[in-house]
């Protein structure tokens, strides 16, 4: 028996879905969102102006980082529980989405800790608070997913916390707010997406729901990416937006794999792009996966339906898209990756590496991060 989840109570999508805020029930919303994106693109401006003609309270809490931290999130707790809102809306990147995750469920619940939560000692469900995620960027699906990835900087790791009260109730895809993204942002988020669905589907813990909708992922953003990256319009942008989530969907039922596991060990420590990361070990972490039957008969489906083969595709995107080839491309100094290399072996077996399709042990991973780092297939 397995029980599934795909989103919370409502989603809605298409160009000009931010709108749908006028019909919340909430008197006193508080906004979360990142640095600058979305005051620059008007974004805030437009939501306060919707909550003000409608007579409601708003607060918007910004500068959330790409890479959100414990201390982001206590920061941004101690606002919420001053402003005392009964809705929180996130706007913005997956970072400011997860954030808003955990400081939203722990302010319901006063006790809860963080450890609490990395412990699995969270609760299922929220009870008062109302949670909508508005992304503007089109990657991490946290809109829809059960997870909330936090760097605990005294370990240097990224921590992917999950819960299904971290479940937005309501989820709004709206392309023209991903319109205003920089095209190596783009890039980022999208490879990330793609990262999503070509994991969740070769997940051996996969089902027929999530097998479906990650490889109707994988053809969307096999189809969409170059156009969206190409063009910026928002027909294109809303396409990938909407893959993005479908592939959200699936990967947080079935899980994801080492890439997963890789890019949070090596973003937790260099604070580097979680997307880019997933994007340059891609390639690398599926030939060392397909010498596993069932995943290369995967991989060969996908091939199928894209038409072409499906390593070689992910590697011409990242030609394409300026994506270096090696994490030493990347600017990590061979210094760093020696020094830092033991803690980067030990954290990369950590979180989503459990459930890859080829199970890890410390000697072969040490193969692939190498292969990674210097571009020679060691493995």
């Amino acid at each position: 028996m397995k029980e599934l989840k795909f989103n919370g109570s409502k989603l809605v999508t298409g160009p000009g879905a931010i709108d749908y805020i006028k019909n919340l029930d909430g008197q006193r919303i508080f906004v979360v969102t990142g640095k600058s994106a979305m005051f620059k693109n008007g974004t805030i401006d437009h939501i306060r102006a919707v909550f003000a003609e409608q007579g409601k309270t708003c607060e918007v809490y910004s500068g959330i980082g790409g890479n959100p931290t414990t201390g982001e999130v206590l920061s941004g707790l101690a606002a919420m529980k001053a402003f005392d809102p009964d809705t929180v809306m996130a706007v913005g990147g997956g970072s400011a989405i997860d954030a808003t995750k955990v400081m939203t469920l722990m302010c319901e619940y006063p006790e809860l800790t963080l450890e609490d939560i990395r412990g699995g000692k969270a609760p299922s469900e929220r009870r008062k608070l109302q949670f909508i995620a508005a992304p503007s960027t089109s990657g991490t699906a946290s809109e829809v997913t059960r997870a909330a990835v936090i760097t605990f900087t005294e370990e240097n790791i990224k921590v992917g916390l999950k819960t299904t009260a971290f479940i937005p109730d309501i989820a709004i895809l709206d392309g023209n707010l991903t319109l205003s993204m920089p095209k190596h942002v783009m890039v980022e988020t999208g490879m990330d997406a793609l990262t999503h669905a070509v994991e969740s589907y070769i997940n051996k813990n996969n089902d027929d729901f999530c097998k479906f909708m990650s490889k109707g992922a994988v053809e969307g953003l096999c189809a969409y990416l170059p156009l969206s990256y190409e063009k910026g319009d928002v027909e294109n942008r809303q396409k990938v937006h909407n893959f993005q989530c479908l592939a959200g969907m699936a990967f947080q039922n079935s899980g994801l794999g080492m890439d997963h596991g890789i890019a949070h060990a090596f973003g937790g420590r260099f604070g580097t792009s979680h997307g880019l990361l997933n994007a340059v070990a891609l390639p690398y972490v599926l030939k060392y996966n397909a010498r596993d039957e069932a995943v290369r008969a995967d991989l060969d489906e996908l091939s199928r339906v894209i038409g072409a083969d499906i390593i070689d595709t992910i590697e011409g995107f990242n030609a394409r898209f300026g994506v270096p080839k090696t994490f030493r491309e990347m600017g990590i100094s061979e210094e760093d990756f020696n020094s830092h290399y033991e803690s980067l072996l030990d954290n990369s077996m950590k979180g989503s590496t459990a459930r890859n399709p080829v199970p890890m042990t410390r000697e072969e991973m040490d193969k692939v991060l190498k292969s990674i780092y210097y571009g020679d297939i060691l493995f």
